[in-house]
């Protein structure tokens, strides 16, 4: 028996909670009608607009959405998470050159990094409204495809997707003025690709999503009298600066994997372990978790890890390599599990990827976008 499920976070913009058979990506780009359960929107938010809004002092205030319930599971039953077909893969890129060497250190992805967003009807000038996840950079048609959590691009409780939302890789927090890194460059969301059943039904077996972004821009931020100003220059696609990771879906329940992300916010407990401002990992077996009815949640895998809100929307990497900085997504961060009752977050989980996510992912893959207006 596993140990029960107390208490569940499910935190909006910052979580928690084989041999490969080749696949390839297929279909007519942007033109491509998708599935009918797959929901596919244009980002609500003109993208100059969504860069330009995120100045170093917003970005250095944004928190992650710490929406935490607590759900005690008693007498709660195993879930249920199995293949609906053959597994599939699509390869990674970005680390077709690298040396296939072992490393005793844990090198992190440079694909991986923070979502930036406001939440849908409120002020944009309230920081109350500026929030972030964490994504991860994935292997598509046009190199121009994010996945996260579906928590992380659509707000339940209004019904709207984020506005303002913005990809971040490798994002690292100084204390220099300029408080947000972005070695690689911004990134704006062009279209948010979702399933129906976490728009329509709040179902958490589908918290995932494929953001296609516009290709990315490097800035440079000046302090003025009447407030920031920037200039901007073209950046190139995302997949081409930092590689994407590779796509895999009906594998096993119990596979050893990587999660990554930004963890921030507080354990029951109170404790807060995590700033943010770095990325941290965790490593572990995957096992099936508990059923969670008040989410819909049956088809969950999850594994030890402490990550707390922050981390939502980061990757489960299976086959990660650290001299390519490559692996296969397999899931993304989404529930955050304290399984003994002790008020501390002891386990992450994500959705079963199945054919259904594979439906929502190969719809986004085929998207193009091109450079920001």
């Amino acid at each position: 028996m596993y140990p029960r499920a107390r208490r569940i976070a499910i935190p909006l913009a910052g979580l928690v909670a084989v041999g490969l058979a080749a696949g390839t990506i297929s279909g007519t780009a942007a033109s491509a009608t998708a599935p009918s359960d797959v929901v596919t929107r244009t980002a609500p938010t003109p993208a100059g607009q969504a860069v330009q809004f995120w100045t170093p002092d917003r970005i250095k205030l944004a928190t992650d959405h710490d929406d935490q319930v607590d759900a005690r599971l008693k007498g709660a039953r195993r879930g249920r998470s199995t293949p609906d077909g053959p597994p599939g893969s699509v390869p990674p890129i970005g680390g077709e050159k690298a040396r296939s060497v072992k490393s005793k250190h844990v090198n992190l992805p440079n694909s991986v990094g923070r979502v930036f967003f406001t939440l849908p009807g409120s002020d944009p000038r309230d920081p109350k409204s500026w929030r972030y996840c964490s994504a991860t950079s994935v292997q598509g048609r046009y190199r121009n495809l994010v996945a996260t959590s579906a928590h992380c691009v659509y707000d339940i409780k209004a019904n709207r997707f984020y506005d303002n939302w913005i990809f971040i890789p490798s994002y690292w927090d100084g204390d220099q003025v300029w408080q947000g890194k972005a070695p690689y460059g911004i990134y704006a969301a062009k279209t948010f690709n979702a399933h129906d059943d976490f728009v329509v039904k709040e179902d958490y077996d589908y918290d995932y999503a494929f953001v296609n972004v516009y290709n990315g821009i490097k800035v440079n931020w000046e302090k003025a009298a009447d407030g920031w100003r920037l200039t901007r220059k073209n950046a190139g696609r995302l997949g081409d600066n930092v590689g994407g990771q590779g796509f895999t879906w009906n594998r096993g329940t119990k596979v050893n994997v990587f999660s990554f992300g930004y963890p921030a916010g507080g354990h029951p407990d109170g404790d807060r372990p995590f700033t943010g401002r770095t990325m941290k990992w965790c490593y572990g077996k995957t096992r099936p978790m508990p059923a969670a009815p008040k989410y819909n949640l049956q088809e969950h895998v999850g594994f030890k890890c402490g990550f707390t809100a922050g981390a939502s929307g980061g990757p489960l990497l299976f086959d990660y390599r650290s001299a390519s900085r490559t692996g296969y997504l397999i899931g993304v961060n989404s529930v955050a599990w304290d399984t003994d009752g002790n008020d501390r977050y002891d386990h992450v989980s994500s959705p079963y990827f199945n054919g259904d996510t594979y439906k929502v992912y190969k719809a986004a893959a085929n998207r193009w976008t091109g450079n920001m207006p």
